[in-house]
């Protein structure tokens, strides 16, 4: 069986390595212009200094693992500016439409579905919202312009405000469904709706959304607990949950969260302006046109 033997030329490195070739690297001695014995990068790499000994082999691989650590803080950091500048949350290919759906401004015929209004459901305006119970871009809508708009606007009974369900965050977000749906049956879908917006975690943290925890915040909300726990351990209303997926999705919903005012869609959690802008457009029977470079509202007149 060959073996490699170890060398001993001047002015030269040879590696013993078994079973294989030997490559002779030849050196030159210390950069020009450099003292003898110098010990800088150029000098070291000049000499076979990172050649010798058994300490490369890990040096190398600790820088590879490293740079590839950094790497992939750096692509994770891109993907999240991207998305924050979009204002929506989408997840990869989950619950996505099949077909290419209505533009941002476009009119769809979408209804209110099932659940109750905020507000004078016999109002000029209706906004319908589809969310995900779990997505941080509508807690950021429901913890920011929403409340604007509900002192703004629906309180005066200008507007009828509507969620429908679009739980497309994993089986965490339709188990939150189902409890607004639970909540629902007695009376108490929006005070499920602002504690789960209110209470959102960190979307890694899944914890809370089981049947026990949701039960004993049922209880909170002054619900009969045994009739809830009953209700979502059956998933009872799934079928309302699958269903305002399907109308999201036949009504281009890509997105969370996606509204449609009188119709129109708009996209993301936007400032408020933009909001009032598209409602104050629809209260004087005007459509809109949303920029979409910009994402600014303007009226078409």
């Amino acid at each position: 069986m060959p073996t490699a033997k170890k060398k001993t030329l001047k002015s030269s490195v040879s590696i013993p390595v078994k079973n294989e070739t030997v490559s002779e690297m030849k050196v030159s001695g210390p950069t020009p212009g450099h003292p003898v014995g110098c010990k800088c990068l150029s000098c070291t790499i000049r000499s076979g200094g990172f050649l010798k000994g058994k300490g490369f082999t890990p040096i190398l691989i600790a820088l590879l693992v490293i740079a590839v650590f950094f790497i992939g803080i750096l692509v994770d950091r891109v993907m999240y500016l991207q998305s924050q500048n979009s204002g929506t949350y989408q997840a990869g290919n989950q619950a996505q439409p099949t077909t290419a759906g209505p533009q941002e401004g476009q009119k769809v015929n979408v209804s209110v579905g099932h659940l109750p209004a905020l507000g004078n459901k016999n109002a000029k305006v209706k906004i319908v919202e589809f969310a995900d119970l779990r997505c941080p871009f509508c807690d950021q809508f429901y913890k920011g312009a929403e409340q604007s708009l509900i002192n703004d606007y629906v309180k005066p009974g200008k507007v009828a405000f509507y969620f429908r369900h679009y739980a497309f965050l994993g089986p965490s977000s339709i188990v939150a469904a189902n409890a607004a749906e639970c909540a629902n049956e007695q009376g108490k879908f929006w005070d499920m709706h602002n504690y789960l917006y209110e209470n959102q975690p960190d979307e890694s943290d899944t914890s809370m959304y089981n049947v026990t925890d949701l039960t004993n915040i049922a209880g909170q909300l002054g619900m009969n607990t045994t009739q809830f726990q009953t209700c979502l351990s059956s998933n009872k209303y799934q079928k309302n949950v699958d269903a305002d997926l399907a109308d999201g999705q036949k009504a281009g919903v890509n997105g969370t969260p996606t509204f449609f005012i009188n119709g129109q869609m708009l996209v993301g959690a936007l400032p408020y302006t933009s909001i009032k802008t598209a409602v104050d457009c629809a209260l004087n029977n005007n459509s809109f046109s949303v920029n979409s470079s910009t994402g600014d509202v303007t009226c078409n007149k």
